[in-house]
Order: C-alpha cells, then sequence, then structure tokens
C-alpha cells in the first residue's frame, strides 16, 4: 500500500513510502471517526489485452481532479497536491503489484485512493493532520455471466443529497446514508434507488452511479439526445465514466448530448409515448448498467434493455481500457 501523511507542525506533506499492507493505528479521537472527516477514490489499473506488460490507467486525471475538489469540501490541508506526483506514485505502487492484475479482459486491480483525518482531538474543527493512502485488491467482471438489467425504485422518503450539501463530493457520509433505503429497496425486489430531489422530482443518480437517458425528443423534432442531469447545482458527483460517456457521444456527433435536469414525470411521459428508447447508469464499477423498470408511485415504468447505445458504450469504454481499441487523446 501507498502512504503519505500530512502534519502541519512538519511542514505539510511527508515523503510517500510504499509498505506491506498493513492496519493503521490512529487516536480513538481522530476527527475522521466522529465526524466523518474522510474522502475518496475509485480508480482501476488493466494489463492490456495485446501486451501483458502494458498496464493502463483510465483517465486518472479526473479522479486526482476529484479527490482534491473532496479535499477542499472537507476543509483538508493539501488539498492543492501536485497531482501529477500522485499519480506517479500510483504508478509506482501499480508497478509493485502487477503481479496481482489479472490479464483477462472484465478483470483488473481496483484501486482505493483514501484521505483521512488524523487529528487526534475531539472538537469540530479543520484537522492540521491527514493521511492518504492507497490501497489495492484484484476484482473480476461486475456481470460475470452477461449484462444483467436493474430494476429501480424511485420510491423511497430518502434523499441522497441536495444543493449545497456534499453530494458533489466523494465522501464517506454520502455512502453512509444511503445504506438503509439500499436495504428497503432490496426487500422489496428492486437493485438500487433512482435518487429524486425536490417537488418535481428531479433525477439525481442511481444508487451509487451517475444516470443516463436516450429519448427521442418532445418537442415535435425527429432527434434524438442524450440527457444526464447536470452538474450544476452541487449535488451530483462528477464521475470519471460519466463524463468519458459525454465525451464519447459528442464525438460521435450522431444525437444530441445535453446535461440538464430531467424529472420522473418527464421520463414517465416519454415512456408512455414511446419515446423512452433506454436508461443505464455509469460508474468505475460497471462501466454501465442497464435499466429495465422503474418503480414510480406504485407503479413500474419498463423501459427497453439491453440497448443497443447502452452495450456500444459498454464495448467502446471497455476497449479503451483494456487496449483494444484506440482512444482519444489524454485518455
Amino acid at each position: 500500500m501507498l502512504q503519505i501523511p500530512y502534519k502541519a507542525s512538519s511542514g505539510g506533506w511527508q515523503s510517500p513510502e510504499i509498505v506491506p499492507f498493513h492496519d493503521l493505528k490512529i487516536s480513538p479521537a481522530a476527527s475522521s471517526l466522529h465526524y466523518g472527516l474522510q474522502c475518496f477514490e475509485g480508480m482501476k489499473a488493466y494489463k492490456s489485452v495485446n501486451d501483458s506488460n502494458d498496464i493502463r490507467l483510465f483517465r486518472p486525471q479526473l479522479n486526482m481532479n476529484r479527490l482534491s475538489n473532496s479535499m477542499d469540501r472537507l476543509c483538508m490541508p493539501g488539498s492543492d497536491f501536485d497531482h501529477e506526483e500522485l499519480i506517479d506514485c500510483i504508478a509506482k505502487l501499480v508497478r509493485v503489484d502487477q503481479d496481482w492484475i489479472p490479464t483477462e479482459e472484465g478483470y483488473s486491480l481496483y484501486l482505493r485512493p483514501t484521505v483521512i483525518s488524523t487529528h487526534p482531538y475531539l472538537g469540530v474543527a479543520a484537522p492540521d493532520e491527514i493521511l492518504l493512502y492507497v490501497i489495492t485488491c484484484p476484482v473480476g467482471p461486475y456481470y460475470p455471466s452477461g449484462f444483467a438489467p436493474v430494476r429501480l425504485t424511485a420510491d423511497t422518503p430518502y434523499v441522497r443529497a441536495w444543493p449545497g450539501g456534499t453530494g458533489a463530493a466523494k465522501v464517506g457520509g454520502n455512502y453512509a446514508g444511503s445504506m438503509k433505503p439500499q436495504t428497503e429497496a432490496s426487500k422489496r425486489g428492486y437493485s438500487q434507488i433512482l435518487w429524486l430531489f425536490g417537488e418535481e422530482e428531479e433525477i439525481t443518480e442511481v444508487g451509487a452511479m451517475n444516470v443516463f437517458f436516450f429519448l427521442e425528443k418532445g418537442d415535435g423534432s425527429k432527434g434524438r439526445e442524450l440527457v444526464t442531469p447536470p452538474l450544476t447545482r452541487g449535488d451530483i458527483l462528477p464521475g470519471v465514466t460519466r463524463q468519458s460517456i459525454i465525451d464519447l457521444s459528442t464525438s460521435w456527433g450522431e444525437f444530441d448530448v445535453v446535461e440538464r435536469s430531467i424529472t420522473m414525470p418527464e421520463v414517465r411521459k416519454a415512456a408512455s409515448e414511446g419515446r423512452l428508447i433506454e436508461a443505464f447508469g455509469a460508474g468505475t464499477a460497471a462501466v454501465v448498467t442497464p435499466i429495465s423498470h422503474i418503480e414510480h408511485k406504485g407503479s413500474d415504468i419498463v423501459i427497453p434493455a439491453t440497448g443497443d447505445l447502452t452495450k456500444r458504450f459498454f464495448s467502446d469504454l471497455m476497449g479503451i481500457q483494456y487496449g483494444r481499441i484506440e482512444g482519444p487523446e489524454g485518455w
């Protein structure tokens, strides 16, 4: 594992170390344990299908941007860290652990950069000591037996995030609050929750993923649009896969790609008029996840799954990650 302490009393960031995996020793009064001062990232390292010695990271700069923003949102010191230096440290860790990276497509080495406050005193205050560490773990395909469309429910009294909150940061508290509603949804036969916000039932995310809807336009034109909720409210996580889908589909120029508010009444209306072509979630773990049903106000909206566009995104993104196809410059 990689570990990099930060101590204000010692001048800031200390020397990075790659050490054997071990339990952490922190004060029982550490503010990460009491006030939720922790954030993290999710990344993967892949072996190229063409050359097992070619080890690849997928757009790590986006993860560094998000980690920095999450640290800043929690008022952690050191949020202005050098992104390229941390990527280089992670790359060195991956090379140390490279024998743990599976070779088959669909398999990878999961990377979990984490930052916790080690400030050893009780009291609600910005920390002056933190620990940045990275652990790794080999993982297999999210869909071991092929694509599996998921059933969602939007019928929950809970809210994941709201404008002005921490929804745009990857902090542990966002996930802790989802455990109870997720458990309740599972008991009723739904895989995940489609999170809504406000009286207009604005769609935000699905489970722990971003969400996309592919629609025939409802303004009388014959065009199609790929819609995902915007980041401007500050209640949606800026996902790496989300941005990659926006960038790829924009480069194709085949349909409009729109970041805008979309509501459950709009989705229900589009489905009833036959204009809802497909829908899917997007995230690092699964890449894309097709959506087949959304429960809303006691009845299920049925969505064709798995759609051609969902399959195309899955194939192209996986192809880029594993070196099967050439990605855009800088990926």
